[in-house]
């Protein structure tokens, strides 16, 4: 869907990477640019196989970095200039991570790039945006997590808040990025003007605050952590069964009779949990005549029983449950990407699905792959000049 467009990849770490990587997947043609002899320093984040740290292996870089092409180029080196502007005159799109402060020494702010491709999209990722008193603030996922208002309302309400443990709003960030960029070449291929996307971490988790937000605007009072009791709701939450935990789902109220023929317990039946208001009254003997029926049961059971009466329950899947779930298989969720270094691994290929629309999933580069094949053969610097920008620390 994206083939023919043009995207030079300044990013390193996870939200720029993942933003990138979406473009690839649609056949996008993604240039990566790396620091010569250390490259992304995701490269240094494992898993790696048989736990041995090896930049080429890292699990993490080789998920993010599928179908992009791998240059190393010492951006602080000022020989580096003429080759960046050319790549930059290549470009349709540039996306890059660093902190405002830090692009601007680079001399890649917006207006700078404007000036080299008057057409190019610039999409900026960083914790809190390009503007505004906490621009140049440093941040990890913990932060952006406390600072964006998740952690809050995260827990339950007689503890701490807590942290999810997923990079979510990396990988949030990164989505949000790509669907502005996609945004910005509509508005450039319509008008010929390239435009600065602005994207703040940090404003991600913002914006999914569920309705904390507008209650907070509407009445004053703030959202309060509810464990797994969700929203104040009995029989609602992940609940232990034989094999793990299952995810209990009492709703909506018509449905309710389904739970006492589910479990075969006739006093779910009574007329004091047939509503949300008497289930939440009611929470902990509810519980109690639950929990026996649940702790005799497998979660998959429980789920495929459950969804049969119409009820919307879950089970608390591992990732091995993941790789393999017939569902996401069938779908064609997975594909096996072999790579020179690390072998053959399966990669999730695009979290949506197009008719038509293929996905180009080839293996992530090695550092510094195609440095000929982008500077040589697209660029036209001869081979001596490459040997001599590498013996410069350019390249």
């Amino acid at each position: 869907m994206l083939e023919g467009l043009k995207v030079l990849d300044l990013t390193h770490y996870v939200a720029g990477p993942y933003a990138t990587r979406l473009m690839a997947a649609q056949g996008a043609e993604v240039i990566k640019v790396e620091r010569p002899g250390v490259g992304d320093p995701s490269r240094r984040i494992g898993p790696y196989p048989d736990e041995v740290p090896h930049r080429e292996k890292s699990a993490l870089f080789l998920y993010l970095n599928t179908g992009k092409k791998s240059v190393t180029l010492n951006l602080k080196n000022e020989a580096s200039k003429p080759i960046l502007h050319h790549l930059l005159e290549w470009a349709d799109v540039l996306v890059e991570n660093f902190r405002p402060a830090v692009i601007e020494r680079l001399g890649l702010d917006y207006d700078s790039v404007a000036a080299v491709n008057s057409g190019l999209v610039m999409t900026s990722i960083s914790n809190f945006g390009q503007t505004g008193p906490y621009r140049d603030y440093g941040a990890r996922e913990i932060n952006l997590y406390a600072m964006g208002g998740l952690m809050y309302i995260t827990g339950d309400p007689e503890r701490e808040p807590l942290h999810m443990a997923a990079r979510l709003a990396q990988y949030g960030a990164g989505q949000n990025a790509f669907a502005g960029t996609m945004g910005a070449l509509m508005h450039r291929d319509i008008s010929g003007a390239g435009q600065h996307v602005d994207v703040a971490i940090s404003e991600y988790l913002a914006t999914i605050l569920e309705n904390a937000l507008s209650q907070y605007s509407y009445t004053g009072s703030n959202f309060r952590r509810t464990g797994n009791r969700g929203y104040g709701r009995a029989a609602w939450g992940p609940y232990p069964c034989r094999d793990g935990y299952v995810g209990v789902i009492a709703g909506p109220d018509h449905k309710w009779p389904e739970m006492a023929e589910l479990m075969g317990i006739a006093e779910l039946a009574e007329e004091r949990f047939d509503d949300r208001a008497g289930r939440g009254e009611n929470a902990d003997e509810l519980d109690a005549l639950m929990l026996p029926w649940l702790m005799e049961h497998d979660r998959h059971e429980i789920f495929e029983r459950a969804q049969h009466r119409g009820l919307a329950f879950a089970y608390v899947a591992t990732p091995e449950d993941i790789l393999g779930w017939e569902h996401l298989r069938e779908r064609g969720f997975f594909a096996e990407v072999e790579h020179p270094e690390a072998g053959a691994l399966e990669h999730p290929t695009l979290p949506w699905r197009v008719e038509g629309g293929d996905v180009s999933l080839d293996a992530a580069p090695t550092l510094g792959q195609h440095n000929s094949e982008v500077y040589s053969g697209m660029l036209g610097y001869s081979r001596d000049d490459v040997v001599r920008m590498r013996g410069m620390g350019v390249v």
